[in-house]
């Protein structure tokens, strides 16, 4: 395995997204090791910080499809997936594709969309293929899931069910940026979009490289064990109702292998585990009444957790 080619595909995406988006590499960087990791990301933020041109830029980066599904409360499962139509010209069913077979899709708003609807994104975001009247159809390679949601406090949102969250591979905030970098952003946008200018950097060969080559890092029993006690510790705190899944578990050891291998490293250290583990572990987490008060309480119990249980090379 040769780990220059994943630290310039992060370089290569990490600079051609940075031409549009401005201060947030950290972010970036981890929308990266979901998708080496075949994952999808849920953003959770205010609207206006840049969520939809992010995942457009994303895919005109990687020279892929994009699809952006803006989700209301009247938004059909059929609206995703596609339907077969009778031809009149030919007199046979024909399927018309939804917007879900793209490479990559915008599932803007997703918690504006009835429970029926969301659910629609079960088999695609997991299996990877769409069932339309009986009949399979596999999506596309690589197909990357960006969905972005509303504070669950604002009117007319449909909280996603625990089977949802639990498909997301990590989940992120953008935030406002800072003063400075807001300045940068008007000078940059003062004249014309950046965006018109963004080409393609990556090719199709170098995203089956990094997503098929990533899981050969090494990781210790350790490094194992340091990941499955803090699992652990979700499924014992008293603030939590239901604790973390054994798909988080996987996830989390994939996420510390991509996350070290775009970072020069062919083996997993602790520090990776600290960084990866509440974006992929906070939103399946959940709290109990009192607790679910508390804003962004869910990260807060993940770093409580993190700071309590002692990483392999402290216990040395």
């Amino acid at each position: 395995m040769d780990t220059t080619r994943f630290e310039k595909f992060r370089e290569k995406v990490q600079d051609n997204v940075g031409k549009v988006i401005v201060g947030k590499e950290d972010q970036i960087d981890k929308i990266i090791v979901a998708f080496i990791c075949n994952g999808h990301v849920l953003l959770e933020d205010v609207p206006g910080v840049g969520k939809t041109k992010l995942a457009n830029t994303l895919s005109k980066t990687m020279n892929c499809t994009f699809k952006r599904i803006q989700f209301t409360p009247d938004l059909l499962p059929s609206d995703l997936t596609g339907i077969y139509y009778y031809n009149q010209k030919s007199q046979e069913f024909q399927f018309k594709s939804g917007p879900i077979l793209s490479q990559f899709v915008l599932a803007d708003e997703i918690n504006r969309a009835t429970p029926r609807t969301q659910s629609a994104l079960l088999e695609c975001m997991e299996e990877r293929q769409v069932t339309v009247e009986g009949n399979t159809i596999s999506l596309d390679t690589p197909f990357f899931v960006i969905a972005t949601q509303n504070p669950v406090e604002q009117f007319g949102t449909f909280p996603l069910p625990e089977a949802q969250l639990d498909r997301f591979f990590m989940k992120l905030s953008l935030g406002y940026p800072e003063y400075f970098q807001e300045k940068k952003m008007m000078d940059r946008f003062m004249s014309n979009d950046p965006f018109k200018e963004i080409t393609s950097v990556v090719n199709l060969d170098e995203i089956k490289y990094v997503q098929q080559n990533y899981n050969k890092v090494h990781i210790s029993n350790e490094i194992k064990d340091y990941i499955l006690n803090i699992v652990s510790a979700t499924r014992k705190n008293n603030d939590i109702e239901l604790g973390c899944s054994p798909r988080a578990t996987l996830n989390l050891m994939r996420a510390c292998q991509a996350y070290s291998v775009i970072n020069g490293r062919d083996y997993v250290i602790p520090e990776d585990v600290k960084e990866m583990a509440v974006p992929v572990l906070n939103h399946r987490l959940v709290l109990k009444n009192e607790a679910n008060i508390v804003k962004n309480k869910s990260e807060g119990i993940i770093q409580d957790i993190l700071n309590s249980i002692k990483s392999p090379l402290e216990e040395i």
